[in-house]
């Protein structure tokens, strides 16, 4: 078995590619040899800013023979179908073998040399890869026919065991040369296999494994902070990206001018982060330090001094923009700010950014009016409500600051300084700057009422008025993050406690799309889906709060014997009355006197319902859904019992009716609880 190398080195990849490369290279390159009939024992790939590589491990030295077997006519047909088969397999009748009475044309054919393989392979994967924007260049480009790459494509390995693979794509030709480092070795180096590929690299300054060059960096530049008394906030989207961006990393502490601290210190490490790629650091406090860390491309020979103050100046300079644009949007009070969106319009069925603010105050201050949002620290509802609606006003305003047009990402956040500093009540400003919260799973879920008032109000705001536009999200299609709003919905009620119906600010399609929403927030903690169904069917609970505490009690019944066995007694009694045309409104009266004397197991069915009916209903009533459950679990055994020995469609018309409406009462009972026939098992 033999190692294949395959590296095609190009200019610059962009560090955003690398990896969707690596695995379109693995995925094509199995795809070609699978056609021949091969597979490797192991693929594995690298990625580095100017090299794209794969080694495939333990391939064979050719394909295996193989024998083709055409189905032909029987033995007996007439000439011309004979003659019409051997046209199209180009044999003779003597050429062919008889089995069963059918003819049959059987083909050998040899195996191939791998190399041979390999060598359309590697051609078929160039041409036809999906780079996700690519180029074309050089005298060919005026050809619609030439090679498109990422960047112009300088090289190609392409090495079977020692053996090079010939290939030609575009006037560039295989062989078993590449470069190193740009600065460090940029003169030609010869692999001469897969198996010495990565040292020799390394030793001229390349470490073709991105994996280790991230390691390189995270390990690196969290020893660099602590060296300086200091802490590296890690973000391992930066570590990918620098990984990406060097072949031979170094990473650099610097300092920057510690004036810039006066900055928010999020807009000091976004401006580092998206502009310059660098880490920050925290000091013991956890206070954002006057340090940055970036990775360098070189092993400088003064220790890269030159190169940390050359990083530094253009920081300076990118922070310097930053703290413009936060003095300059400090002079406009928010209120000013505000007053712009109204010429921005938030989609065009639905009005201005403007209209939807307008909307978000009145239901945020109608949420703290209702007492549906408390405060626990004594403020009156008059005054929560005030604030509400002003901070519902302010939130959207720094949209059009001059810091949030820079970096959108700060949304929100930089409405909350700008609040803060001009004055605005502090649970004003924290419900400007948190309103957009919890935006996915694991953020934090806002407490502070006037925060989550105005949170709560902007996305029941967006999720009822795209519904009522007909908006709403569509199989994979969600482009206004309904859902994810519905579940921020559905995190800031269960995290608070907040009791109100929805129903009061949705309708029955949103209530639906709330159901949906709520099984898949409820399924990470175990909660069945169906028993949420069961208890949505009855309509009319829609408090989250009390329907999951009523879910969960459910599941924990439906897990007991009892439980397990009402259900079962409960599906028989409705498919009897499904099968007898018993809807839901019975027409008889459920409790209408008998004019017969009821059986034992008939009477003891009436007096456990008579018991257990006004019990579950008064624990339903109370929240007591426990209660309820135990209420209901006293059905179980007259149910049995009844099944067992009375009959239902009994010849006499006042039994059958009398019999139907008792089974009736028994789903009718049932129903205080949940819908069971939604209930799986």
């Amino acid at each position: 078995m033999t190692d294949f190398l395959l590296e095609l080195r190009s200019e610059e990849i962009p560090a955003r590619m690398q990896a969707r490369a690596r695995e379109d290279l693995a995925r094509l390159f199995a795809a070609e040899l699978a056609r021949a009939g091969l597979t490797a024992s192991e693929t594995v790939t690298y990625a580095t800013p100017r090299r794209l590589a794969l080694i495939a491990r333990g391939l064979p030295e050719a394909t295996a023979a193989v024998s083709e077997e055409i189905k032909g006519p029987r033995a007996s047909a007439p000439p011309q179908a004979l003659e019409g088969f051997l046209r199209k397999t180009g044999l003779t009748r003597e050429q062919l073998t008889e089995r069963d009475g059918v003819l049959y044309a059987i083909s050998e054919k040899p195996g191939r040399a791998t190399a041979e393989v390999l060598a359309e392979a590697v051609a078929a994967v160039i041409r036809g890869f999906p780079w996700p924007k690519s180029m074309r260049w050089g005298a060919e480009s005026r050809s619609t026919e030439s090679l498109r790459w990422v960047r112009p494509l300088h090289g190609i390995i392409a090495l079977f065991g020692e053996q090079v693979v010939p290939v030609s794509v575009a006037g560039v030709e295989s062989g078993a040369a590449t470069r190193g480092h740009r600065f460090h070795h940029p003169g030609a180096i010869t692999i001469g296999s897969a198996a010495d590929y990565v040292e020799k690299l390394r030793a001229c300054h390349v470490i073709v494994d991105q994996d280790e060059r991230a390691a390189l960096i995270r390990e690196r530049a969290a020893a660099l902070a602590a060296e300086a008394g200091l802490v590296l906030v890690e973000d391992e989207g930066l570590v990918a990206e620098n990984a990406g961006l060097t072949e031979w990393p170094v990473p650099l502490l610097g300092r920057f001018d510690p004036a810039f601290l006066d900055v928010p210190p999020e807009v000091i490490q976004l401006t580092a982060r998206v502009n310059q790629k660098y880490f920050v650091c925290r000091d013991a406090d956890g206070r954002l330090a006057n340090a940055f860390v970036c990775t360098a491309n070189i092993a400088a020979s003064d220790g890269g001094a030159k190169i940390v103050d050359g990083n530094r100046k253009v920081l300076a300079a990118r922070l310097s923009d930053a703290r413009f644009f936060y003095e300059t949007d400090l002079k406009v009070p928010l209120e000013q700010q505000a007053a712009k969106l109204e010429k921005i319009v938030f989609h065009e069925k639905l009005g201005t950014v403007t209209d939807k603010v307008e909307r978000v105050a009145r239901l945020a201050r109608w949420l703290v009016e209702e007492g549906v949002i408390l405060s626990a620290r004594g403020e009156d509802l008059a005054s929560l409500a005030d604030m509400a609606g002003r901070a519902a006003r302010l939130a959207k305003a720094d949209l059009v600051t001059g810091m949030v047009g820079e970096f959108p990402e700060l949304q929100g956040l930089m409405g909350g300084y700008y609040a803060a500093a001009q004055g605005e009540p502090a649970a004003v400003a924290e419900a400007v700057r948190d309103h957009y919260k919890p935006v996915g799973q694991g953020d934090d879920v806002p407490t502070a009422p006037v925060t989550v008032a105005v949170s709560l109000a902007d996305k029941l705001d967006s999720i009822t008025q795209f519904f009522a536009a007909d908006l709403r999200p569509s199989g994979s299609k969600d482009p206004f993050a309904l859902r994810r709003s519905a579940l921020g919905v559905i995190a800031l009620i269960l995290d608070n406690g907040l009791r109100f119906p929805l129903s009061q600010v949705a309708s029955r399609d949103v209530l639906d799309f709330f159901a949906d929403r709520l099984k898949v927030q409820q399924r990470e903690a175990g909660v069945r889906h169906d028993l949420i169904d069961a208890v949505f069917a009855l309509g009319g609970e829609n408090d989250l709060v009390r329907l999951l505490a009523r879910v969960r009690a459910l599941q924990s019944f439906v897990g007991t014997e009892d439980g397990a066995n009402l259900l079962a007694g409960y599906k028989r009694a409705a498919n009897i009355l499904k099968k007898e045309g018993v809807g839901d409104a019975v027409p008889a009266p459920l409790h209408a006197p008998l004019s017969y004397t009821p059986e034992k197991d008939e009477a003891a069915l009436i007096a456990a319902l008579d018991s257990a009916e006004p019990a579950a209903a008064d624990a339903v009533a109370r929240e007591d859904f426990e209660g309820a459950m135990a209420a209901l679990a006293t059905l179980r055994a007259p149910i049995d019992a009844f099944f067992d020995h009375v009959t239902v469609n009994d010849p006499d018309p006042a039994k059958r009716a009398a019999r139907l409406a008792l089974l009736a009462r028994v789903r009718a009972a049932v129903h205080t609880v949940a819908d069971f026939a939604k209930i799986e098992g």
